[in-house]
């Protein structure tokens, strides 16, 4: 079976096990569904998400040209302490920035390989959880907009790292931490402003992917140094195909590729 088409960040479902699709213009594949079968990945053109011009992908799926313009791709988007919105400040486009900053942000912790603080929009739990490859994660602070948000995660990134270990991740090199204790720990240290908002009933979500065996180590395939590759699919986690030799494929690193996948 073949599927060809753009790759986008695979939309993914909470369930016992987490369920992966990648999704395609004409067409749709359940990940789950091929996991322990041979899959070939040919890599085929650049398509920008974007501008939809065959243009070299830069990041986040689309060329540089897009990534400088547009408002999604902001500096406030990675560092939310710069957010402004709430200011009624502009950046690049203030409608857009006054919807996607002026929402319920959270600020969890995750363990996926140590534990991390992050920050999401509300609407994205568990989903920023699953694509970071969590295999446990608990909300600390719910707040009205992601400025505030962002303060709290460089306040509380003194404290624990905002980091994940991808080979870590990937090789399951993971301990099981109590979650709870670590948040109630960390209230201390939150800013004043959003002390009122600390969540003392949240609990501890724990996530199981689809993988068969973990590797001892890993590498990463890169699409535009290896156009073509073949191996037998083992699991998924996080955004990252996992192959039995080791090799794993960072799907959200390629949005922007036009492939052809080979199921056999």
């Amino acid at each position: 079976m073949i599927y060809e088409g753009v790759l986008t960040k695979m939309k993914t479902e909470l369930k016992e096990t987490v369920q992966y699709y990648m999704i395609f213009e004409q067409d749709f594949l359940n990940v789950n569904q091929v996991i322990d079968k041979k899959l070939s990945i040919n890599f085929l053109h650049y398509f920008c998400l974007n501008c939809e011009k065959e243009k070299k992908i830069f990041t986040n799926g689309v060329c540089y040209q897009c990534f400088s313009t547009l408002p999604e791709m902001g500096e406030w988007v990675m560092r939310p302490e710069l957010s402004t919105a709430h200011l009624g400040q502009e950046d690049r486009d203030l409608d857009y920035e006054q919807k996607a900053q002026l929402q319920p942000h959270i600020v969890y912790l995750a363990n996926s390989s140590n534990v991390k603080v992050g920050v999401t929009r509300k609407s994205q739990v568990p989903t920023r959880w699953i694509d970071q490859g969590a295999h446990e994660a608990i909300e600390i602070v719910e707040v009205p907009n992601r400025y505030l948000a962002g303060i709290t995660e460089v306040a509380l990134k003194e404290h624990v790292s905002d980091k994940t270990n991808w080979r870590r991740m990937l090789t399951n090199d993971l301990k099981d931490l109590d979650l709870q204790q670590i948040k109630e720990d960390l209230k201390q240290y939150l800013p004043e402003e959003v002390k009122d908002y600390y969540l003392a009933s949240s609990k501890e979500l724990e996530i199981k992917f689809p993988v068969l065996n973990y590797p001892a180590k890993c590498r990463s395939l890169n699409l535009q140094k290896t156009l073509f590759y073949e191996g037998v699919l083992k699991g998924v986690k996080g955004q990252y195909l996992i192959f039995e030799d080791g090799t794993v494929f960072n799907v959200r690193k390629h949005e922007g590729y036009g492939v052809a996948l080979t199921v056999q």
